[in-house]
C-alpha cells in the first residue's frame, strides 16, 4: 500500500535545499515565507498531501481533520510537541521528524550556556559595552572537575556529555530508555535523578515535554540540589518548573541558569529573562546554518524516501510500514489486506475478538504490519485507512486483535480466526509466487489453493449441487475463471468460484454465497 506523495507546502522558512530535493525527486515543493493564520493555513492545504514544518507552526487537531488530503507532516527537526501525533495517526497522516539533524547545533549550544554561566561571559560583556571595566564583579568558576547532570541520555544528551568532558568534567546521568552498561559507553556513570540532584553543580536537561518530565525539576529537586547549582534547559520549556527556578534562583539555591525555551515563547513574563543569573536565549538550539540546512535535506529525503517505498526512516506514529517495507514481508501486505476483506464479507457486524496466529520464522518478525495489513482489509469501506490508522480505527470499533506466532513451522502462513454471534471460522491464507491464496477453511484443505485476485464467490454446499450453481451463475452472464473445493464434512463442502464479473444479488442469496472482490 505505497503513500505517494505529490505536493509538499514548506513553512517556517525550511531551508531551500529542501525544495531543491523534493523536486529533484518527482515532488512539487512550495515555500511558504509568511506565517500563516490557522484559516489560510487550512486553505493551504487542501491543495497538498505533504507540509514541513519547524516550531513556529502547530499542527493542532482541528487542521488535521480538515484536511483530508495530508498524507505526512515533516518537522524538520527533533521535537514534535507541535504535532497533534494522536490525531494525525486518527486521520492516517505520517509524521516524522529528523532525530539527528540538529543534534551537534544543541550540544554545542548546551556546552555554550554551561560555559557562558560558569565565566559569566554574557553580564561581563553587558558592563564592558555599559563603558564599565568591573573584573571583581565576574569572577567565575573552572569547570575542571566539577560533575555536570544530565537527565535525557539521547543524541543530544551523550554529545554534550562527550564535550564537557573535555574540559574535565565528571558526568552523570539518567534515562529510563538508557542502560548503565549502554551509558557508561560514553562515559556517564548512570543514576536516578534522586542521586543526581545532590552531586551535580551543572544539570542539564535533554528530553521531550511529557507529562512524565513536566517540571522534573521542581521546588523539591531544588531543595536535593547542590546549594549554588546551575541549571540549563536547551530542549522544551516546562522540564524546569519556572516559578519553582525563580524562587530557587532568588534564594540563592540555584546558582546561575541558562534557558533556551520557555513555557511559553516568546515569554510575556519576563522575570526569569531579566534576572541577572539567567542566560536567556529566544530559542536558537537550532539556529544554525549547518542545522537548518541538515534537517531541510534530511526531511525532504525522507518523505521522498517514502512516497518511493524505500525507507521509513524517521517515522514517529506508524511501525507497520517500516516493518512491511522490508523485502521479506512486502508480499504479504497485500495478502493480509486480502485476508481482512475476505473475512469482513462473512461478518454482518464488527467482531469483539479476531486471532491473527502466524507460522514460520519469516512471518515471526513481521510485528505490527500484519495486523495493519488486515485491518485495513477489513476497513476498506471507511475512507481515508491505510496502515497508519487502520488498527487504532478497528480497536475503536471495539474489535480486539490477537496475534500468536509459530516460528518452528517450516511454511510460511497465517490462520484468521473469528468467533462471534453470527460468524464462527478459521481460514489459512499464504503467498504462493507473489500471489495472495487462500489455503484453507475450517481445518478443510482446498484442492487448488484459492487465488484472492478478481471477483471471487465462496459458498458452502454439497458436491451434488455444483452444476446447478455453475448454471445460475452463467445465466447471470459470468464466466467461471477458477474453481477449487475443500473435501466434504458432514457432506457439505466449501467452493470458492472466480469469476469474470460481479454477481447479482439474486444469484448470491440462492447460492447463499459471499462475492469479495480483491
Amino acid at each position: 500500500m505505497p503513500i505517494k506523495i505529490k505536493n509538499v507546502l514548506l513553512l517556517d522558512n525550511v531551508d531551500p535545499s529542501a525544495k531543491t530535493i523534493l523536486e529533484s525527486r518527482g515532488i512539487n515543493a512550495t515555500l511558504q515565507k509568511e506565517k500563516l493564520t490557522k484559516d489560510n493555513l487550512v486553505q493551504e492545504l487542501q491543495k497538498y498531501d505533504g507540509v514541513v514544518v519547524r516550531s513556529a507552526t502547530t499542527v493542532t487537531s482541528e487542521i488535521i481533520q480538515q484536511c483530508p488530503n495530508l498524507k505526512i507532516i515533516g518537522r524538520a527537526g527533533t521535537g514534535v510537541d507541535n504535532v497533534d501525533i494522536d490525531s494525525a495517526t486518527k486521520n492516517g497522516v505520517i509524521v516524522m521528524n529528523t532525530p539527528g539533524g540538529n543534534t551537534l547545533s544543541a550540544a554545542e549550544h548546551t556546552c555554550t550556556l554551561i560555559a557562558c554561566l560558569s565565566r559569566n561571559v554574557p553580564a561581563a560583556d553587558a558592563s564592558m559595552k555599559a563603558g564599565k571595566w568591573d573584573r571583581k564583579a565576574f569572577m567565575g568558576n573552572e569547570l575542571y572537575e566539577k560533575t555536570l547532570g544530565i537527565v535525557g541520555l539521547g543524541r543530544i544528551g551523550r554529545e554534550a556529555a562527550t564535550r564537557m568532558q573535555s574540559f574535565g568534567m565528571k558526568t552523570i546521568g539518567f534515562d529510563p530508555l538508557v542502560s548503565k552498561e549502554e551509558a557508561a559507553k560514553f562515559d556517564i556513570e548512570w543514576m536516578e535523578c534522586s542521586e543526581i540532584w545532590p552531586r551535580a553543580d551543572y544539570i542539564t536537561v535533554h528530553t521531550p515535554l511529557i507529562p512524565q518530565t513536566k517540571g522534573l525539576l521542581n521546588d523539591d529537586s531544588f531543595a536535593k540540589c547542590k546549594k549554588g547549582v546551575k541549571v540549563i534547559n536547551c530542549a522544551r520549556g516546562g522540564i524546569i518548573d519556572e516559578g519553582a527556578l525563580l524562587r530557587a534562583l532568588e534564594s540563592g539555591q540555584c546558582g546561575g541558569a541558562g534557558l533556551d525555551v520557555f513555557v511559553e515563547e516568546p515569554p510575556t513574563n519576563l522575570s526569569l529573562v531579566k534576572h541577572p543569573k539567567v542566560v536567556a536565549c529566544p530559542h536558537l538550539g537550532a539556529s544554525t546554518k549547518e542545522a537548518q540546512s541538515r534537517c531541510g535535506r534530511e526531511i525532504a529525503d525522507q518523505i521522498a524516501d517514502v512516497s518511493e517505498g524505500k525507507s521509513f526512516f524517521g517515522v514517529l506514529n506508524a511501525p507497520a510500514l517500516s516493518q512491511g517495507a522490508s523485502d521479506e514481508m512486502k508480499e504479504w501486505i497485500p495478502a493480509m489486506v486480502c485476508a481482512g476483506k475476505f473475512l469482513k464479507a462473512f461478518m454482518n457486524s464488527n467482531p469483539s475478538t479476531v486471532t491473527l496466529d502466524s507460522y514460520g520464522n519469516v512471518l515471526s518478525k513481521a510485528g505490527h504490519c500484519l495486523k495493519a495489513a488486515f485491518c485495513s482489509g477489513f476497513l476498506q469501506c471507511t475512507t481515508n485507512v491505510n496502515l497508519v490508522n487502520a488498527a487504532p480505527l478497528l480497536a475503536a470499533k471495539g474489535t480486539q486483535i490477537t496475534l500468536g506466532k509459530n516460528p518452528d513451522s517450516k511454511e510460511s502462513a497465517c490462520m484468521i480466526a473469528v468467533k462471534s454471534e453470527t460468524c464462527t471460522m478459521n481460514f489459512f491464507v499464504s503467498v504462493i509466487s507473489k500471489t495472495p491464496v487462500l489455503i484453507s477453511m475450517d481445518g478443510a484443505k482446498f484442492s487448488v489453493p484459492v487465488i484472492l485476485k478478481g471477483n471471487l464467490l465462496v459458498f458452502k454446499s454439497s458436491n451434488n449441487n455444483l452444476s446447478t450453481a455453475i448454471g445460475q451463475i452463467s445465466n447471470n452472464g459470468a464466466t467461471v475463471t477458477s474453481l477449487s473445493t475443500t473435501d466434504a464434512q458432514n457432506n457439505l463442502q466449501w467452493f470458492a468460484v472466480g469469476v469474470n464479473q460481479q454477481i447479482s444479488d439474486a444469484v448470491l442469496q440462492s447460492l447463499n454465497a459471499v462475492s469479495i472482490q480483491f
